[in-house]
């Protein structure tokens, strides 16, 4: 079942179930990927989902940080339930052992040496974890291991 096979049967569900919050997100998401679809002008393929279901994502992520900065506990309290609601529907998190392996790895494969080939390192592994880890601890990990 494809992404938004499961965003269709998951909204129904919220339907029945009166659970309004769900829903709007799932809403917006499904809003997204159509969206998506128009401007690629093709069907999406899981990559692509997840490409949009990482924006989502993300956008949260980064409006939750403003909101704690700005005390607004109101707001913050509503992103950190779109954001479990997301989270749902991305895949497994690879783990921090996990991810410093995929890591070392790439940079043997890469033949990287130095921070000068940071770009390099990390153009090689994003595409491998996508929608599985973190940029941010990706990138945290690939400096200390080039340091």
């Amino acid at each position: 079942m494809n992404l938004l096979e499961q965003l269709n049967q998951d909204m129904k569900t919220a339907m029945k179930n009166k659970e309004k919050d769900k829903l709007s997100v799932i809403r917006m998401v499904k809003s997204s990927l159509q969206n998506e679809q128009i401007k690629l002008g093709r069907e999406l393929t899981d990559d692509d989902s997840l490409t949009v279901l990482n924006r989502e994502l993300k956008q949260r992520k980064d409006s939750l940080h403003e909101f704690e900065k700005a005390d607004r506990e109101d707001l913050a309290v509503k992103l950190r339930a779109e954001i479990s609601i997301l989270e749902e529907y991305m895949p497994e998190q690879l783990s921090e052992d996990e991810l410093a392996t995929i890591v070392k790895d790439t940079i043997a494969e890469v033949g990287a040496s130095s921070k000068a080939d940071m770009g390099k390192v990390m153009g090689a592994i994003m595409p491998k974890v996508k929608g599985k880890a973190d940029g941010g601890l990706v990138n945290r990990l690939v400096q200390q291991h080039l340091s």
